[in-house]
């Protein structure tokens, strides 16, 4: 694999980077395996312990935190993805990136040697940190490395990754928590749910190994008028704490409200969610009068981003429902074991890179966004309520 360049007129010559001119022949191939694989291990743990989480669960302890062992995850990594580029504009590309796939690593072994799940969950969040620099810098390291003409094929092979990955995680994690080998009495039959969180460690040394040999450190050439620290200020820092927080607020304030004992008009309960609703208008303000908001409102009069926006949130909130709580529902209640539970996933999994391969076929042949965006919701709203119906004498096959 070697990328060759050779540019036509000045204005593409210009909007070439140094990256493609250094990396050639097995450089380049090695370069781009391990962004693939650091990729592949950070989308993979988002869903990767769904069906890890009961047993995880029942080592812990701690049933009332079961989401939180997830959303500190899919918190620190999102609000991690939009500061990543900024930042490493700044500190250098490779480095940054370099230490984002550090912190995963470090945190990946913390959270297999958790021995709370308080710790766990403290763990993952540090763990989403580093995932979200990981996964914005190795789109931006492609966005460096390949001409404008090559660069979208490249992104979408990573895409491609990504959603893979994301999607094979609860038929992974049922087989890991299962068959994971046993390390003494460090890991035994039944914490074998560790090796979820472990087997990150040896595959993502081998892509850091290759990223700091072959990487270069001057990869990007990016420009701007503000360098050092004026730069690092005009990062929107308030508006990332304050969506962090109010997020906090809210989930926190729907786990109080499914405690026993505990309804809609409990002070606790009603304290939270209007903290949250406050930090959020003061999110709303923040990103009225930032430099660089991290969410700039000027997306949301293009009608077709403001639908889709909304229609992503509802979208994902069935995705993830249905890749958390199914398993548990699998093994908390039909009794069947994770590797089953990973098992009855994978028509899910397959479903959903299917769907997206599909998707993108009829889109590029038939180029009607509207109605196969309709048509693809109808479906996962008609799944959604088919999975509402299950009891206690629903099989695993259906």
């Amino acid at each position: 694999m070697e990328t060759q360049v050779t540019p036509q007129d000045g204005q593409l010559a210009s909007e070439l980077g140094q990256g493609q001119r250094r990396l050639r022949g097995a450089r380049l191939t090695i370069v781009m395996l391990a962004l693939m694989l650091s990729l592949l291990l950070e989308a993979l743990d988002q869903t990767v312990v769904g069906t890890a989480l009961p047993r995880i669960i029942g080592n812990l302890h701690g049933f009332d935190r079961y989401t939180w062992a997830v959303t500190a995850y899919l918190l620190a990594s999102t609000t991690m993805i939009p500061l990543a580029g900024k930042l490493s504009d700044q500190f250098g590309r490779k480095w940054f990136l370099l230490g984002g796939i550090v912190v995963f690593l470090v945190a990946s072994a913390l959270c297999g040697a958790a021995t709370t799940i308080n710790q766990l969950i403290a763990f993952r969040a540090l763990q989403g940190l580093g995932a979200g620099v990981g996964i914005s810098l190795v789109f931006t390291a492609v966005a460096d490395i390949f001409p404008p003409l090559e660069r979208a094929r490249w992104q979408g092979v990573l895409g491609s990754v990504y959603g893979v990955s994301s999607v094979a995680g609860p038929t992974l994690g049922g087989w890991l928590t299962d068959h994971g080998p046993l390390v003494g009495g460090f890991v035994t039959d039944a914490t074998r749910w560790r090796w979820v969180f472990l087997v990150n460690l040896p595959l993502g040394l081998v892509a850091l190994a290759a990223l700091v040999a072959y990487l270069p450190a001057d990869l990007s050439v990016r420009s701007s008028e503000f360098t050092g620290w004026a730069a690092i200020r005009r990062i929107d820092a308030a508006g990332a704490v304050l969506s962090v927080t109010a997020s906090i607020c809210f989930l926190v304030g729907l786990t109080q409200a499914s405690e026993a004992g505990s309804t809609w008009t409990s002070p606790g309960v009603v304290a939270t969610p209007a903290a949250a609703v406050g930090l959020f208008v003061a999110f709303l303000i923040a990103e009225r009068f930032a430099v660089e908001p991290i969410l700039p409102f000027g997306l949301f009069r293009n009608r077709t981003f403001a639908t889709d926006a909304v229609l992503t949130v509802f979208l994902y909130m069935s995705l993830f429902g249905a890749a958390f709580f199914v398993p548990l529902f699998l093994q908390g209640v039909l009794g069947v074991s994770p590797t089953e539970a990973g098992a009855a996933m994978t028509p899910f999994s397959i479903g959903i890179a299917g769907g997206n391969a599909l998707a993108g076929l009829a889109i590029s042949r038939l180029a009607r966004y509207r109605a196969i965006t309709i048509v693809g919701a109808v479906v996962m709203t008609a799944g959604v309520l088919l999975l509402t119906g299950m009891t206690l004498t629903t099989g695993v096959v259906t």
